[in-house]
């Protein structure tokens, strides 16, 4: 890697399978670890600290949110070890910033950390103000945007979040890592927003982000 380049690896939708992590090439080497969402199957704390101390392990720069399949207690042990992005925006490097929105938008499954898509829309913008100064950014949403691949469920109907999206299409992130839909890994652009859904971890996807040139660029990866 040149002098001039840094890399993130990017992945969520966890379930508490993590068998895979070791297998990411140059994790241990990378700015830090971006973690979208959904890291335990309906679990709290106990469970998502077991998980994220292995990843710690392998990098300790974590950058992380709760999603829908999460409960919300989480969120405080994220904040308490300073890794939370839900909400929130955080100086990744020195003119990138990262902002997060975690949870989703009610499912019928009826799951722990679900909320009208009003709120999401709350926290996209209480996030971005606090680094809306900062010239590149990456939007971690767990819900991905309404009318993207990303949010493409197998029979055609497609369930994105439509605050997520007038986001992207108002502010236009560098970088989208979106997840929630196992089955719509994919990468495409909003704009000039690279949007990118690995999937779940244990099939093998992540996301490469990488700054070159001055440029955030993002890659759909497969281990």
């Amino acid at each position: 890697m040149r002098a001039d380049e840094k890399f993130w690896i990017g992945f969520g939708d966890i379930h508490e399978d993590i068998s895979l992590v070791n297998e990411i090439p140059d994790l241990s080497d990378a700015e830090g670890v971006i973690i979208s969402g959904d890291i335990t199957n309906r679990g709290g704390m106990r469970k998502a600290s077991h998980l994220l101390e292995v990843i710690y392990r392998l990098n300790p720069n974590l950058f992380a949110q709760i999603g829908n399949m999460d409960r919300a207690e989480i969120t405080t042990y994220l904040d308490e070890k300073g890794w939370n992005i839900h909400a929130t925006g955080k100086q990744l490097a020195e003119d990138i910033g990262i902002m997060g929105v975690g949870y989703s938008t009610p499912t019928p499954f009826k799951t722990p950390s679900e909320v009208p898509d009003s709120k999401l829309a709350q926290w996209l913008t209480q996030g971005y103000e606090q680094i809306k100064h900062l010239p590149k950014l990456i939007l971690v949403a767990h819900d991905p945007p309404f009318g993207s691949k990303a949010a493409d469920l197998p029979y055609g109907e497609n369930v994105g979040n439509r605050s997520v999206l007038e986001f992207i299409q108002r502010i236009q992130p560098d970088i989208c890592l979106t997840g929630h839909i196992h089955e719509a890994k994919s990468e495409e652009f909003i704009g000039k927003t690279k949007v990118v859904n690995p999937g779940m971890l244990c099939m093998g996807g992540y996301a490469r982000i990488r700054l070159k040139n001055n440029e955030l660029e993002a890659k759909l990866m497969y281990i």
